[in-house]
């Protein structure tokens, strides 16, 4: 089908700044609607969203500047094209900005076009999204690291480490591990209100209590996972997303909350540390973006027992993320389509991971939308896992909400990707 009309529009993301909207509607009729979302804390080396930086409108933050170039330029370009042909309409794009970070139409801009011409395309065939990218093969849900304590840019308190999340792989299905969740998370609020601790949450839903040590911020979530009645390691496991980009400086890291100054051979001391006293399967960002020695120490001392993600590390590109698999950096992607810009070279970089051996999560942006196109991506590419958020705000559950309908539209073909996830971390234990 033809591409008759692309329509953008300016809303607003979870945090209450603007964000784009797209509609891009075929010659027969089918529409495909998506909203992008917004990083708080970003990596040096991702594509660049495109703000109008007008003072005198939205403190800066507005995107009137990207819906002209989506409603003017690239509708020109992509009027009468094929909407099927997803790397064609992609290419056409990425040919235009011309630059190597889009930051001339804005990533912004490229990907609300992109993901809204697939969704367009899908309903054109009568397929659901998941099925439309991922072919017959997509029916694996993925386990959910839900962020239940905030800390870093995501939260105003002291903690160092940006989110501590659950990882529920104690079910057969995805129903029952998102009640799984919802239950650990609950019982945290409670834990946290008996401790005198306000109860207020961050940009992901997590909470963010004024708590400096990471150590205490784990006891808090292993009495919340013991108080909803299920077991450490056998239902429930953790996750961190260190984003340690953001509290390194001088080739030190610089961890206010511990008040610790460390080295990388000290910090990952410090990670072996928290990974021998806690369940933790997976660490997101343990070394700055660019501390390439960092991460090679670390991924050679933990890389054999433990999930290491790079996020900053990779952005989502092919290019970053060949030269982490050479160089031999984590064992894991954090895969953000507004990191690269466009669905193709968003499947392109899970295709280089899953050939290398690399885990992928599909993630969220903690600026995010109602916008539910990452759970479909997740089920698409069989990544087994996604990032999402936690147990409140609607845009999180929206994610959460979507995979529920999937799972149940699937039937008996659908599984869920916790039974995996937890043989290969009883296989992680043992050679802690």
């Amino acid at each position: 089908m033809e591409i008759k009309s692309i329509k953008a529009r300016e809303i607003l993301d979870s945090r209450g700044y603007p964000t784009i909207e797209t509609d891009v509607i075929l010659s027969d009729g089918s529409i495909g609607r998506v909203a992008v979302p917004s990083g708080a804390s970003t990596g040096r080396y991702e594509a660049v969203e495109r703000r109008d930086k007008d003072k005198n409108r939205y403190h800066g933050k507005g995107v009137l500047q990207a819906i002209h170039a989506v409603n003017i330029e690239i509708f020109k370009n992509l009027k009468g094209k094929n909407a099927e042909n997803q790397e064609e309409i992609d290419h056409i794009m990425i040919t235009l900005d011309g630059t190597d970070n889009k930051e001339r139409l804005g990533a912004n801009a490229i990907l609300s076009v992109s993901l809204a011409v697939a969704k367009a395309s899908a309903k054109s065939a009568n397929l659901p999204l998941y099925r439309y990218i991922g072919g017959l093969e997509s029916d694996l849900l993925p386990v959910p690291m839900m962020n239940i304590l905030n800390g870093g840019k995501h939260a105003d308190n002291l903690i160092d480490i940006q989110e501590f999340m659950i990882m529920p792989i104690g079910s057969d299905n995805f129903r029952e591990a998102l009640q799984m969740g919802s239950e650990v998370f609950m019982a945290l609020k409670s834990i946290l209100k008996r401790n005198g601790f306000n109860t207020n949450v961050g940009d992901e839903g997590g909470f963010a209590p004024e708590i400096g040590s990471a150590a205490r911020a784990l006891d808090f979530m292993v009495m919340a996972v013991e108080k909803a009645g299920y077991k450490i390691e056998q239902d429930i496991i953790f996750a961190l997303d260190l984003a340690s980009s953001e509290f390194y400086k001088n080739n030190k890291y610089y961890l206010l909350g511990e008040e610790k100054v460390l080295s990388a051979k000290q910090l990952i001391s410090f990670y072996d540390d928290l990974i021998h006293s806690y369940p933790i399967w997976s660490l997101e960002d343990g070394m700055s973006e660019d501390d390439f020695k960092g991460w090679e120490m670390l991924t050679h001392r933990l890389g054999n027992q433990i999930q290491l993600v790079g996020d900053d590390l990779f952005v989502t590109n092919t290019k970053r993320l060949k030269m982490g698999i050479q160089k031999k950096l984590g064992n894991a992607v954090l895969i953000k389509p507004n990191q690269i810009g466009t669905l193709t070279e968003t499947l392109n970089t899970v295709n280089m991971a899953h050939q290398s051996g690399y885990a992928c999560i599909l993630s969220h942006r903690s600026g995010e939308t109602e916008d539910t196109t990452i759970a479909d991506i997740a089920v698409a590419t069989r990544c087994g896992q996604i990032k999402a958020g936690s147990l409140s705000r609607t845009e999180r559950l929206a994610k959460y909400n979507q995979l529920i309908r999937i799972e149940e539209e699937l039937g008996k073909q659908a599984t869920y990707a916790g039974p995996l996830l937890r043989e290969r971390f009883k296989k992680s234990i043992q050679s802690v």
